[in-house]
C-alpha cells in the first residue's frame, strides 16, 4: 500500500503531540495523514477518547492506517468494536503500562486494561527497553496476545521529542515497510 492510498490518523497520547513529535512531523509530510483531535489533552478521558478516534476512523474514505503513540494506543484498541470503516494496518509506539500503579497522572490506568483478543488487522508496536512509562516486557506480552510485530527500540525512552525522536528517522524507515506490506 502506498499512503496515497490510505487515510493516515495520527492517534497523539496525553498532552498531545508538539511541533517537534515525530508525529507532527510525520503528519506534515504524509498528505492523507490527519490528527485525531481530543477536546481535553491534559485531562483524557476513556470513553471520549475513544469515540473520537471511531469517530475519525468511520468517517474515513480509504483504508485507515491508525499510527498511535502512547495513551493513544489504548485509545485505538478500546474502539476496535465501534469501527465501521476498514483498517488496513496499525502502527504502535510506545504502549503505555496501564495497570502499573507508579504511571503518573495516576488517571491514565482508566483507559487499561488492555482487551487481549488478537487484533482484526496486522500492526507493528515499537517498544523501549527504558520507557519510564511501559515496561518492555509488558509490551511483550501484550503485542503477542494481539498479534503485532514488536519491534525492540533498544534504550529509546518514550520515543518522544524528550527523548530526542523529534525526526525519527529509523521509525520513518520502519512505518514505511510496514505501509508497504499493507493491502490496499
Amino acid at each position: 500500500m502506498k499512503a496515497s492510498e490510505a487515510d493516515i490518523l495520527i492517534i497523539p497520547g496525553y498532552t498531545n503531540s508538539g511541533p517537534n513529535h515525530w508525529q507532527t512531523r510525520w503528519q506534515s509530510k504524509l498528505a492523507t495523514a490527519r490528527r485525531v483531535e481530543q477536546a481535553e489533552w491534559s485531562k483524557p478521558v476513556r470513553e471520549d477518547w475513544v469515540a473520537r478516534v471511531a469517530e475519525e476512523v468511520n468517517a474515513s474514505i480509504r483504508p485507515v492506517v491508525l499510527i498511535a503513540h502512547s495513551l493513544g494506543i489504548p485509545s485505538a484498541i478500546h474502539a476496535i468494536p465501534l469501527f465501521r470503516k476498514r483498517v488496513a494496518g496499525a502502527f504502535f509506539v510506545a504502549p503505555p503500562e496501564l495497570d502499573n500503579p507508579k504511571i503518573r497522572p495516576k488517571h491514565l490506568m482508566t483507559f487499561g486494561p488492555y482487551p487481549r483478543d488478537p487484533l482484526p488487522f496486522p500492526s507493528l508496536t515499537v517498544a523501549s527497553r527504558n520507557d519510564p512509562f511501559g515496561s518492555f516486557e509488558h509490551a511483550d506480552d501484550i503485542t503477542a496476545a494481539w498479534g503485532s510485530l514488536l519491534v525492540d527500540a533498544g534504550e529509546a525512552g518514550h520515543i518522544n521529542a524528550e527523548s530526542g525522536h523529534g525526526p525519527w528517522p529509523e521509525g520513518t524507515m520502519v512505518f514505511a515497510r510496514f505501509l508497504s506490506r499493507l493491502k490496499p
